[in-house]
C-alpha cells in the first residue's frame, strides 16, 4: 500500500444566509432603532423651553416655596432699581413681598420663586418670567402714586397787542390802538409801524368798520362806477352801505381812495349803530370852539355822537377840527367808543374823551365838582 502524502484541505466554500439568521438581524436592529428613538424624544421633551418662556404655560409639577427653577436666577444688587419702575417713582415705596402659594396656577401666573435669601425687603421683586416692556410700564404706573391734575381754567383768548414802533407808551391814543390791535380790528404794516398820523380813505375806513362790526354783508350790492370789478375793499363797502355806515355819491360813485374827515366819521358811527339825537342841540355844540365849522347836514349828528361819548379830541378836547382828515389814531379813538357803546368794549378813562352833562369816569372829587355843569372832557 502506496502512502500518499496527506492531501491539502480544501477551501470552505461560502454558505449562504440563512432564512432564520436574517429574521434575527432585522429584529435586532428594529429593538436598537426602537430603542434610540424613544431615548431621544425623552430627551427633546425634558429640554423644551416654550413652559419657561410662556408666562401662561402651566408646568408639569408644582413649585413649593423656597424650590429654585432650572434656569439661573438673576442676582437682585442691593440700591439697584427694579427695572420696571419708572424713574419718577417715589424711592420710598417698598412693595411687600407676599408669601408663595402652593397651588399651580399661582406659580405660574407670578412666574419662578426667588430663595429667601435674595429678597431684600426694600426692592421691589424682580419677576422671573419674560414681561414686555409696556406691560411693566403699566404695572408701574398703577402702583406708583400719581398725584391728580385738575385742568386749569380758560384762559382769555386775545392776544397781547402788537408793540409798534412808532407808538410810543407815552402817546395820547395809545391805550385805544392797543385795544383795537389785540383783537384784530387794526392792524399795522410789515416794518412794525402802525404810522398813526397817515390819514385814512374811505375804502380803509369800510374795511376797519367790517373788522370791527361783524355786520352781515348786503345781498344787493350797489355797482359804483368807481370801483373796479376785482377791488380789494368791495365786500367791506358794500357791509358799510347795507348796515348804514356809509353811503355813496351821485352818479353811483363812492371815492374809495378820497381821504375821510372826522365829521364824516362822526356821522357814520351814529349813522351805522342808529342812536337818536338830542333835543338841544346847539348847547352840546357849543362847547366846541369851532362848532361853526360844523356842515349844516352834521349838526344833529355831531351832537349825538357828542352826548354818547363817541367825540375823542386831540390836542385840546374844546377843538373838534371837523372837516380835517381824519388819522389812523383818531379813527381807532372813534371805533373804540363806538364799540364801548355798543357793549362788545369796557370803557377807559382818557382826557380825550368829550362827554356831555357828565365827566369819564374815575375822575377824582374835585376835578368832577370843578367840571360839573359843564361840556366837559373826561381825565
Amino acid at each position: 500500500m502506496t502512502n500518499r502524502p496527506p492531501s491539502e484541505p480544501e477551501s470552505s466554500q461560502k454558505t449562504a444566509l440563512g432564512f432564520d439568521e436574517f429574521i434575527a438581524i432585522l429584529v435586532a436592529f428594529a429593538t436598537i432603532g426602537a430603542i434610540l428613538f424613544w431615548s431621544l424624544s425623552r430627551r427633546d421633551s425634558s429640554w423644551n423651553l416654550n413652559g419657561l418662556l410662556s408666562p401662561s404655560s402651566t408646568p408639569s409639577r408644582t413649585v413649593q416655596p423656597n424650590q429654585v427653577l432650572p434656569f439661573p436666577t438673576p442676582k437682585v444688587e442691593p440700591n439697584a432699581a427694579p427695572n420696571n419702575v419708572l424713574p419718577s417713582s417715589p424711592p420710598e415705596a417698598v412693595v411687600e413681598p407676599k408669601p408663595p402659594s402652593f397651588s399651580t396656577n399661582n406659580a405660574t401666573s407670578s412666574g419662578a420663586v426667588l430663595p429667601s435669601a435674595q429678597v431684600i425687603p426694600t426692592q421691589s421683586p424682580q419677576p422671573q418670567t419674560s414681561v414686555s416692556s409696556s406691560a411693566g410700564l403699566e404695572s408701574s404706573i398703577t402702583s406708583s402714586a400719581l398725584p391728580l391734575v385738575t385742568p386749569a381754567k380758560q384762559k382769555s383768548i386775545i392776544p397781547p397787542p402788537v408793540a409798534f414802533n412808532d407808538v410810543p407808551n407815552n402817546f395820547w391814543g395809545r391805550r385805544f390802538i392797543d385795544v383795537l390791535s389785540s383783537r384784530g380790528i387794526l392792524k399795522g404794516f410789515p416794518d412794525y409801524s402802525f404810522r398813526p398820523n397817515q390819514p385814512v380813505n374811505r375804502a380803509e375806513f369800510a374795511a376797519i368798520l367790517q373788522k370791527a362790526f361783524e355786520e352781515e354783508p348786503s345781498k344787493s350790492a350797489i355797482a359804483f362806477q368807481d370801483i373796479p370789478t376785482k377791488f380789494w375793499a368791495t365786500s367791506a363797502i358794500d357791509q358799510a352801505i347795507s348796515a348804514g355806515f356809509l353811503k355813496g355819491y351821485p352818479k353811483k360813485t363812492f371815492k374809495p381812495q378820497q381821504n375821510i374827515t372826522r365829521v364824516q366819521v362822526l356821522v357814520a358811527l351814529v349813522s351805522g349803530l342808529n342812536l337818536k339825537a338830542p333835543t338841544s342841540q346847539n348847547q352840546i355844540l357849543s362847547v366846541y370852539k369851532d362848532a361853526k365849522d360844523i356842515p349844516i347836514y352834521a349838526n344833529s349828528k355831531i351832537a349825538t355822537a357828542t352826548v354818547n361819548g363817541l367825540v375823542v379830541n386831540y390836542p385840546n378836547a374844546q377843538i373838534l377840527a371837523p372837516n380835517k382828515a381824519a388819522t389812523r389814531a383818531e379813527v381807532a379813538a372813534m371805533i373804540h367808543q363806538a364799540l364801548v357803546k355798543r357793549g362788545k368794549l369796557k370803557g377807559i378813562s382818557s382826557q380825550n374823551i368829550v362827554r356831555s352833562g357828565g365827566v369819564s369816569p374815575k375822575v377824582s372829587p374835585t376835578r368832577k365838582q370843578n367840571l360839573k355843569g359843564n361840556l366837559s372832557t373826561g381825565s
